[in-house]
């Protein structure tokens, strides 16, 4: 019976309402003897407070009021007008059941009203001499009355079926779009997706291929080394250079996996200070704290330490209080490397929204190396807590832990 609506809208309405029944007094004036009449403006008014909220029992309280006039005989009033914004909300906002009523309420209201008024205009001619008959010509103000009632009563409720249909067509556009923007975004994905596997079937047979000729290859001179020194070193220049063909097509094909980073080198460690120079240039304060020395760590480590760190102080950014400063604590130890982010939330709700992707990239950036992430409020801060080993758990060899020799043999 209620519909769901704001509670500045149910003001506006009851206001209003007040405001227009407090008008129709002022202007009738009715006197002592009429008090029926203040009963009907009253109904009357309590009918268009509640037309948007509930327009089928606006529309039965609009009903009550005019029978009720009926019965006690009164004259139609000023309050009457009331009647047609109901009309409006019970095709514009009303089920099924309460618009098909309103309808049948302007034809079924306009028949009533025009025979009271016939009824009450032939029982004031009966004694009269006129023209015509007294028949005749009540007659002919019932057929005027119903003609003027059924035009303010059905007009709004014409609107109101106006207005609904152009809602209710605008919402099938808004779903045509909705639902075509989600189509194509299905078919980008497929695309993506489908690319994604071809480039990782051709990384499979690239690597395949490559590594099964250097393997033979490798045999091969092994045991032609003692024999035939000449055959040695051409299956080393053939080792050599299908190596150097499989890394460029590996290096082409990671090249277009990584979409917009293109072919710029890996961030590491030491870029985080360009880094927060940046973020220091638009306005964000911080403050980094470093323990350790982070030059033995291996490259995905450290790819792994500055993107977390990035996208953490990009949340500060866009989601902390602004002027506030931003701590970050970078500890690295032996066995460990230690990240902590902290910065004052935004209590005001005014800082941009966030998707969550952030957050989920960088629990996966250290899940992938083996470690562990927290995030989340802590009080009036927000803080990002990350625990990583040093070396990955992929086993990758840092930096500085193989000799020079090794290096060449690698």
């Amino acid at each position: 019976m209620f519909r769901p609506l704001l509670r500045s809208q149910i003001v506006v309405d009851v206001v209003a309402a007040a405001v227009l029944g407090l008008l129709v007094v002022v202007v009738t004036a009715p006197g002592s003897g009429d008090s029926l009449g203040w009963v009907a403006a009253l109904v009357l008014t309590t009918a268009l407070a509640f037309r948007r909220l509930a327009p089928g029992l606006a529309l039965g309280i609009a009903w009550i009021a005019a029978l009720f006039q009926m019965v006690t005989g009164q004259e139609p009033s000023v309050a009457d007008a009331f009647i047609a914004p109901v009309m409006f909300t019970t095709s514009a906002y009303g089920s099924n059941r309460v618009r098909a009523w309103g309808l049948v309420s302007a034809v079924g209201g306009s028949v009533t009203a025009a025979l009271y008024m016939g009824v009450r205009d032939y029982q004031d001619r009966r004694g009269m001499v006129t023209a015509t008959t007294p028949l005749q010509e009540s007659a002919q103000v019932t057929a005027s009355f119903f003609a003027v009632v059924l035009l303010l009563l059905l007009l709004p409720w014409l609107a109101g079926l106006v207005v609904r249909t152009r809602r209710s067509a605008s919402l099938s556009r808004e779903a045509q779009l909705v639902a075509e923007r989600d189509a194509a975004r299905a078919d980008r994905a497929v695309a993506v997706e489908q690319e994604r596997v071809r480039i990782a079937r051709d990384m499979h047979d690239i690597v395949a291929h490559s590594l099964a000729v250097v393997i033979a290859q490798a045999d091969g001179a092994r045991y032609a080394l003692k024999a035939d020194p000449a055959i040695a070193d051409e299956a080393l220049g053939t080792i050599s250079s299908t190596a150097r063909s499989a890394l460029g097509d590996v290096r082409e094909l990671l090249g277009a996996l990584r979409h917009e980073q293109g072919t710029a080198p890996t961030p590491e460690v030491d870029d985080i200070e360009k880094l927060v120079g940046e973020m220091r240039d638009v306005g964000l304060d911080v403050r980094v704290d470093r323990e350790g020395d982070p030059g033995r760590l291996p490259t995905t480590t450290q790819l792994a330490v500055y993107r977390i760190v990035q996208e953490s102080l990009t949340n500060a950014w866009k989601h902390g209080e602004p002027g506030s400063p931003v701590h970050a604590s970078l500890v690295y130890r032996p066995d460990t490397v230690e990240i902590t982010v902290v910065n004052r939330r935004a209590d005001d709700g005014t800082r941009g929204p966030g998707t969550g992707h952030g957050l989920v990239g960088m629990r996966e950036r250290a899940t992938m190396t083996g470690g562990t992430m927290t995030a989340g409020p802590r009080g009036d801060d927000f803080t990002v807590a990350v625990r990583m080993p040093t070396v990955p758990a992929s086993g990758q060899f840092p930096r500085g832990r193989i000799t020079q020799e090794q290096e060449r043999t690698r």
